[in-house]
């Protein structure tokens, strides 16, 4: 946390300037991010920070109940005040309270840019931006910075999205070594799950995930190339999106393998991922995938939220026994509610699963040697070829601290090139056996998603130099072109626990709103003092984060839960509170 305690005590003079100058006085609005780390705690907001969704946030900033500065400054002190218990967060942006700033300036002269305006959005330390140091978790590029932002920061800040400073992951998407440790990285150490302290976040976007679920933003970016949105986010019990492929720009993302990787946004909320998804959607000329996506995609994926969407469904259940009777029973119970809500659920077994993994990563070792040339040479000093982090790592103690190995770096160095035609078998066997794989069983049972078993929540991984106890289950390699977006229906063992819903034809999804709960106590280690931290609201919409819909039509999210309280005094009758692996 020493990291982010001395940007927080860093002042930027032209940032004071600004807010001092954009802002209305007041003793609420601080001046600085130093400012931010004494600012009146969260609570003092008068609303419940983790369970706000952002067309709250919208209508308490249009009302003028609520400022962009104030709810940045929230989140900046609530990071000082948690997150040396979390370590998610490897950087703050210190000119993020002169972006909420002029967001608050644009509001009062009308000028919104959009549902994104004002809200603030942690990146993934794999996202380059030119302000802030972009690592990849590696000591290797602390002194090498990008040349631009990523296409993907530039779309953020075009939809007047406050970026709040940048989150840690596993070291190099957990593509460095075979036995790696999720959510450590040189740079940041080791992130914690918010639910319980000494166990796993699961990764690679493990502070991503992480600093959503303790209420350190309202959304973060993380990225995947196997697991590594889905995963971190079902495991901390928040929603997390892996879009198809192309949907969203790679562009400046620190690469495993152009022909998997993807980004997506993190929040507690499925309406927040969605307007953040219709933020980042868009054309790159960088970046030949994006133009490959069919035209008809939407552009405000929010207005096709269903919350009935559950109801005549049909939705295949695919067990794993290998995770055992606990979790077996977590899933019937699942199911239950499913059919309860109008699903109709069915038994299924997706083939090809051996021929897939055996196939997956000798692609990608010859595909990340390839992409992550082409990627350091974009950048300005430091390595510049893979041979080069080979050598730094073996130069630096510091980054063989937690586990000493960097085998898949070697490995991938020694593998066939691009234009070997063994591995240009192996890519289009992957290709052609992941669509087989989802269409053959669509054909056999006649229904629409897919779901599947994404973790097991018994990982333990706990902390950097710890015996873990954990077991990887078998699971399927990604899907490509396949948008999967996890969901917790319950919890077992201190986790939230989470499936996988996935959607042929590379379609994007439509989810319904999440709700959470903020009463009760704290799972056993989580923070103490925050009980909204990592609290899930259980009703009849969370189901419908299982269907997977590519309808997309006049229906409009509705208002959910009668009135909704602001940081206004509350009128009658306002809400009140509910009762209570390993990924690249």
């Amino acid at each position: 946390m020493n990291r982010v305690r001395q940007l927080l005590v860093a002042t930027s003079l032209l940032t004071a300037t600004v807010v001092l100058a954009a802002s209305p006085a007041s003793p609420a609005s601080p001046a600085s991010v130093a400012d931010a780390a004494t600012s009146p705690a969260p609570a003092a907001l008068g609303f419940d920070l983790d369970a706000a969704t952002i067309p709250d946030l919208q209508e308490w900033m249009n009302r003028g109940t609520l400022t962009s500065v104030r709810l940045t400054a929230a989140y900046l002190r609530r990071i000082h005040d948690v997150d040396d218990r979390v370590r998610s967060v490897v950087a703050v942006n210190q000119r993020a309270l002169a972006e909420a700033a002029a967001s608050d300036a644009r509001r009062r002269s009308g000028r919104v840019l959009g549902a994104l305006d004002g809200i603030p959005v942690l990146l993934k330390d794999n996202i380059d931006t030119v302000a802030m140091p972009t690592t990849a978790g590696s000591r290797a590029l602390r002194d090498s910075r990008p040349q631009r932002d990523a296409f993907q920061v530039t779309r953020l800040r075009a939809a007047g999205a406050v970026i709040l400073g940048k989150a840690n992951l596993s070291e190099w998407a957990n593509f460095r070594s075979t036995k790696p440790t999720s959510g450590w990285s040189a740079v940041g150490g080791q992130t914690t799950n918010p639910h319980v302290l000494d166990r796993s976040p699961c990764g690679s976007s493990s502070g991503s995930a992480a600093a959503v679920a303790a209420s350190l933003t309202q959304v973060a970016i993380g990225s995947e190339t196997d697991g590594s949105i889905v995963c971190p986010a079902g495991m901390t019990g928040v929603a997390g999106h892996k879009p198809s492929l192309g949907l969203v720009s790679r562009t400046g993302v620190v690469p495993i393998s152009a022909e998997q990787d993807t980004t997506g946004p993190i929040a507690r909320h499925v309406v927040d991922l969605a307007i953040t998804l219709s933020a980042l959607r868009a054309r790159d000329p960088d970046d030949p995938a994006t133009h490959a996506v069919p035209d008809h995609q939407p552009t405000d994926y929010a207005r096709a939220l269903d919350p009935n969407a559950v109801r005549g469904a049909r939705i295949g259940m695919w067990r794993l026994p290998a995770l055992g009777p606990e979790v077996d029973a977590v899933m019937t119970s699942a199911v239950n509610r499913l059919r309860t809500s109008g699903a109709t659920v069915v038994e299924v077994s997706l083939p090809f699963q051996e021929e897939l993994a055996a196939d997956e990563m000798p692609a990608l070792l010859t595909e990340f040697r390839r992409d992550v040339n082409a990627y350091l040479a974009t950048r300005r000093g430091g390595p510049r070829t893979l041979a080069d982090l080979i050598a730094y790592n073996r130069s630096d103690p510091a980054e063989r601290t937690c586990f000493p190995g960097q085998e898949l770096f070697e490995m991938a160095e020694a593998a066939p090139r691009p234009d070997d035609p063994e591995y240009q078998a192996r890519r289009a066997r992957l290709s052609e056996l992941s669509r087989r794989s989802i269409d053959e069983t669509l054909r056999s049972t006649g229904w629409t998603p897919s779901s599947r078993r994404q973790i097991h929540p018994r990982g333990e991984s706990t902390v950097c130099g710890a015996t873990t106890t954990s077991s990887r289950p078998p699971r399927p390699p990604p899907w490509p072109a396949i948008p999967t977006p996890p969901c917790p229906p319950a919890s077992w063992d201190r986790f939230p626990w989470a499936c996988r819903s996935s959607r042929a034809g590379g379609r994007t999804p439509r989810c319904s709103r999440s709700r959470r709960r903020s009463s009760g106590s704290l799972p056993h280690g989580a923070l103490p003092g925050s009980s909204p931290t990592c609290r899930r609201r259980t009703d009849r919409l969370i189901v419908s984060w299982l269907i997977v819909s590519c309808r997309v039509g006049a229906a409009r999210f509705p208002r959910v839960g009668g009135s909704r309280r602001g940081p206004a005094a509350p009128p009658a009758g306002a809400r009140t509170p509910r009762r209570a692996g390993r990924g690249r």
